[in-house]
């Protein structure tokens, strides 16, 4: 993509935590920041990827032009980049797959958007795949710890309406990377409360005035946890029923959604102060 085209991706992804519009409204969207491999300097684009549990998938498509992107040559002399999702930046390594692995990434993108064949379609090149494993990170990019509160739940609020719209258009069929995004945002959901209950919650419990709210709160991610581990069961049957699934992500979202709009009633005005 022209090089102003991609900087007014960048400049609206950093201003809208991750959210833009036009031709990627609603899409999976990182910035990738690479070395350049002749400069040496840093070099950052807009890249689409495919959730994979601990570590993100990128296809260098180029939109099936004759060569690879940039980015892919930058990281075959330096693998180390940096990542931005919209609500945290942190270290990457990047591996190039290769064989059947890749092989079976590449089949998974294109059950899920049959735009990635017609990519491979228009050229000659085998299009690379990569993982982009986190290596070092840090708290959220937030101003403040209700910034930060805010970001994470809005993401697992997107992905979740992503997630519930990859379900309606998976027809008769559960597609492997819809199975795979499922789980991947049951993982994430289970470390976000494990961490609150270990770290946030434990820190707001000398406020006798919250012990009812923490209480609700701490029972609330029980119920949770128990509907990720329901919604998991269904995505991993053999013969998963693409409308149980879609069941079971509605019974979530409803009940994750209730869950946020009271944890941020109820302690954003006890972290910023107002309370």
């Amino acid at each position: 993509m022209p090089n102003d085209f991609n900087q007014q991706i960048i400049d609206e992804f950093r201003a809208n935590s991750g959210r833009v519009g036009g031709p990627f409204e609603g899409a999976r969207l990182i910035l990738l920041t690479t070395t350049g491999a002749r400069s040496g300097a840093p070099h950052t684009t807009p890249v689409g990827y495919l959730p994979d549990e601990d570590r993100i998938l990128v296809i260098a498509s180029a939109g099936g032009g004759p060569k690879h992107p940039d980015w892919y040559h930058n990281l075959l002399a330096d693998p180390s980049a940096t990542v931005e999702d919209g609500v945290f930046t942190y270290r990457a390594r990047a591996e190039v797959l290769t064989g059947a692995e890749r092989d079976e990434v590449f089949a998974r993108a294109v059950e899920a958007d049959p735009g990635w064949a017609a990519y491979q379609a228009k050229t000659s090149r085998v299009i690379p795949v990569l993982a982009l494993r986190q290596v070092a990170g840090g708290p959220p990019s937030a101003a403040s710890p209700v910034a930060a509160l805010k970001l994470i739940h809005d993401a697992f609020r997107r992905e979740l309406a992503l997630i519930r719209a990859e379900v309606v258009r998976s027809g008769p069929g559960l597609g492997a990377q819809l199975r795979v995004n499922c789980l991947t945002v049951c993982q994430g959901l289970h470390h976000h409360h494990v961490h609150e209950d270990a770290g946030l919650f434990v820190a707001l419990d000398g406020q006798p005035d919250l012990a009812a709210t923490l209480a609700r709160l701490r029972e609330e991610h029980r119920r949770i946890a128990a509907l990720v581990e329901r919604l998991q069961q269904v995505v991993n049957a053999t013969d998963a029923d693409p409308a149980e699934v879609r069941r079971e992500v509605e019974r979530l979202t409803t009940e994750l959604e209730a869950h946020l709009a009271y944890e941020e009633e109820h302690l954003i005005p006890v972290l910023d102060g107002t309370d």
